[in-house]
């Protein structure tokens, strides 16, 4: 068993195993925030004084999904370099080969199996908005009768290379192809409340927060509810690279290593924008968060963030996912 001390009021752990190795950690100052975790392989348990009942999660992202057919031919200049990324990859666990499809069905399984609260889904569950893999993966989801959450991620809407504004791509593919996925709900921000929690789904793909985003994220904390933040890319964490990129310093141009392969416009010159700035800095400081989920760096890590947890998940495409108890404290 491993423990890692605090340093300060900011914690990391770099796990680089691929999965989590009994991990168990604690929030400093947590008369304060009233927050208290623990994680043991890939399993997180959250505890809280204001939770009535046990909710059963479980949280996967990055399955890079993609099927090809017909459909696909008038795109086929825009999705080749994902189509080709992820076809044999090394299951988390065993190391034997897998693929995302079979991943993606053997997690869904489980999920069921487990009869779990919900299951969250938190984007790059496709490489592409692959029409194809969208009918599958949500046949699937239907299927199960697992009650499922989604959240897009920067690769689930982006065909590479396509003309237009990141904002203007992202709602046209949601609109053309992902809107399955959402149960009716605004696929920019909604909530649902599980058993007393509310988990509360925020797409973050461009790393940018827009207003209506900052202003439903007030309400959800001024609500006083238990709160669970589920987003695709990481909040910032001192001392990680600019992929934590929602609320990074250093996010800008001058340090966007991937918009020449991926066929896109660079990050701002100027960087963040102040709304995403006010975003970071009221989730950082809401007390009634208990912990934010991420995915998009595609290995598990844990940051400490002012006593605020952020878990980022393993990879799905070779079968990662976390189970997450949240566990009322008496």
């Amino acid at each position: 068993m491993y423990s890692y001390p605090f340093l300060g009021k900011i914690a990391t752990v770099f796990l680089f195993s691929g999965f989590l190795s009994s991990v168990p950690v604690e929030a400093e100052n947590r008369h304060d925030t009233g927050r208290t975790f623990s994680v043991d392989d890939n399993v997180v348990k959250i505890y809280s004084p204001d939770v009535k009942d046990t909710v059963y999660l479980m949280v996967v992202s990055d399955t890079h999904l993609w099927m090809s057919d017909s459909r696909e031919e008038p795109y086929r200049q825009y999705s080749q370099r994902m189509a080709g990324a992820y076809h044999v990859t090394k299951h988390f666990k065993t190391g034997k080969d897998t693929t995302p499809e079979e991943a993606f069905e053997q997690t869904v399984e489980r999920a069921r199996q487990q009869r779990v609260d919900a299951l969250a889904l938190m984007g790059d569950i496709f490489s592409y908005p692959s029409e194809a893999a969208i009918e599958w993966a949500t046949g699937i989801l239907n299927r199960s009768g697992v009650p499922f959450y989604y959240t897009c991620g920067n690769h689930d809407w982006h065909y590479e290379g396509m003309e237009g504004s990141e904002e203007e791509l992202r709602w046209t593919w949601i609109g053309n192809r992902l809107l399955p996925m959402f149960h009716g709900e605004d696929p920019l921000k909604y909530y649902v409340d599980v058993k007393g929690v509310r988990l509360v789904f925020i797409d973050n793909s461009i790393y940018e927060i827009l207003p209506e985003q900052l202003s439903f994220i007030q309400k959800q904390i001024q609500s006083g509810v238990p709160l669970v933040l589920m987003m695709h890319i990481p909040l910032y964490a001192p001392g990680r690279s600019v992929d934590f990129g929602c609320g990074h310093p250093d996010w800008n141009s001058s340090t966007d290593p991937s918009y020449q392969i991926e066929r896109r416009a660079p990050w701002p010159k100027e960087g963040h924008t102040r709304t995403t700035w006010k975003f970071y800095e009221e989730v950082i400081q809401a007390p009634n968060i208990l912990a934010v989920f991420a995915g998009h760096i595609h290995s598990p890590s844990i940051d400490v963030i002012k006593g605020l947890p952020q878990f980022v998940t393993p990879l799905n495409a070779a079968g990662g996912f976390y189970d997450v108890v949240i566990i009322p404290e008496k």
